[in-house]
């Protein structure tokens, strides 16, 4: 049977995908354009605030698909694609790392916003035990230079609890607990202001490539927005009634 991925909206503002490829999930050009088609549902619907990326079984995703690699490596062309169309994503996407995350797998997590794992994850970057090189450049921004060599250079595997010391992943859960984690980080990410939400993942997205100076300025231009949003009057306006704000993305 040929793999697919799934789309769930378990509510109104949070969707998951999941990868189901078994046994590795391994995302080739068929899997790949399902995928990318998958995203566009998401950007198509306004309400859609948080996306949750899983795998099915005992892997997240273990990259590319090497039996569709072309000689000339065009193939690695169109899973980079991939990659910078979920790195772009308009909405917050959480990576709930369930098992195996490798090679182009572990840069697919790397895209996203958030990793966190089940205690059965294992994370390589696998480039070199394959002949190629992948992550060199997000994964030192992710956890620093020295962690990222200790990756990179060793092709080893290393398990949730590395992955948390690195800072890869911002928590572990028992297998069981993974997806509700992930579904109630979801569920809050969605419940914020959706345009001060926005505005805080493109900032803090360039941070590590601004000077003092540019940040001020980006950071300026985004608050002259949100400011004048109806959701900034509405938080306002409930923090003096004492409940809880209701944002619309306005």
């Amino acid at each position: 049977m040929s793999g697919t991925v799934h789309l769930e909206a378990p509510s109104k503002h949070v969707r998951v995908l999941t990868i189901d490829n078994p046994p590795m999930n391994p995302l080739g050009v068929a899997m790949r354009a399902t995928f990318m088609g998958v995203l566009d549902e998401v950007a198509e619907h306004a309400e859609v605030r948080c996306l949750v990326v899983t795998g099915k079984g005992r892997a997240f995703c273990s990259g590319d698909d090497l039996k569709d690699v072309g000689p000339q490596g065009e193939d690695l062309a169109g899973f980079a694609r991939l990659l910078e169309r979920l790195d772009a994503s308009r909405v917050p996407v959480i990576a709930a790392v369930n098992g195996w995350c490798v090679g182009g797998g572990f840069e697919l997590a790397l895209c996203c916003d958030i990793r966190i794992a089940s205690t059965e994850a294992k994370f390589t970057a696998a480039g070199v035990n394959v002949g190629l090189m992948a992550s060199a450049y997000r994964l030192p921004r992710i956890i620093g230079v020295g962690p990222a060599k200790a990756m990179l250079l060793t092709g080893l595997p290393h398990d949730a609890a590395t992955a948390e010391r690195f800072g890869l992943v911002t928590a572990v859960h028992e297998p069981e607990a993974l997806m509700p984690a992930a579904l109630a980080l979801a569920e809050r990410i969605a419940s914020r202001a959706p345009l001060s939400v926005a505005a805080a993942k493109r900032v803090s997205s360039r941070a590590p490539d601004l000077s003092p100076e540019d940040a001020d300025r980006m950071q300026a231009a985004e608050l002259r927005v949100l400011r004048k949003s109806a959701d900034h009057k509405e938080a306002v306006q409930a923090f003096r009634e004492k409940r809880d704000p209701v944002f619309t993305g306005s």
